[in-house]
């Protein structure tokens, strides 16, 4: 591999990891329905076993945009492994711990057990000059309520 080319991947690779970051700063500190202009114009978000697929920025916009808003999560992501498959396309898996609650006023709460604890199987496309998420597949193998304050 030259060094252009491995400089090309790790670029990549950044870009895809701070994606995700981003995904999940979002979701927990920004606008949750701004998550979608990290997606495709027609990317999907996949719920375990396929039991919901929302597709498309404004879908997507509007499902995250419908959480609660007392609900409070932290979100850690970690083990992030990014696969560069060609200039346009690469595939990732990371892993995800949710802590959330309902209810939530502002004040300091004692941390709940996980919410979730799984992994996300992500596909990423170079699209207009940025990496974006084509697809992302939530994989749940621990998961309960979200507690209510």
């Amino acid at each position: 591999m030259s060094v252009v080319d491995a400089l090309t991947r790790m670029l990549a690779e950044h870009e895809c990891q701070r994606l995700l970051v981003e995904f999940l700063r979002r979701l927990d500190l920004g606008d949750p329905g701004s998550v979608a202009e990290l997606f495709t114009p027609n990317g999907i978000w996949e719920w375990p076993d396929g039991d919901r697929l929302v597709r498309g920025r404004q879908e997507l916009r509007a499902y995250f945009a419908s959480r609660p808003a007392d609900r409070m999560s932290r979100r850690l992501c970690t083990n992030v492994l990014i696969d560069v498959e060609s200039p346009t396309r690469a595939t990732g898996t990371s892993y995800l711990v949710t802590y959330r609650v309902d209810g939530y006023r502002g004040e300091m709460v004692p941390p709940p057990a996980p919410a979730n604890v799984g992994q996300y199987e992500d596909v990423f496309e170079h699209h207009n000059g940025a990496w974006l998420l084509a697809r992302r597949v939530t994989v749940l193998p621990f998961g309960g309520a979200t507690p209510r304050l």
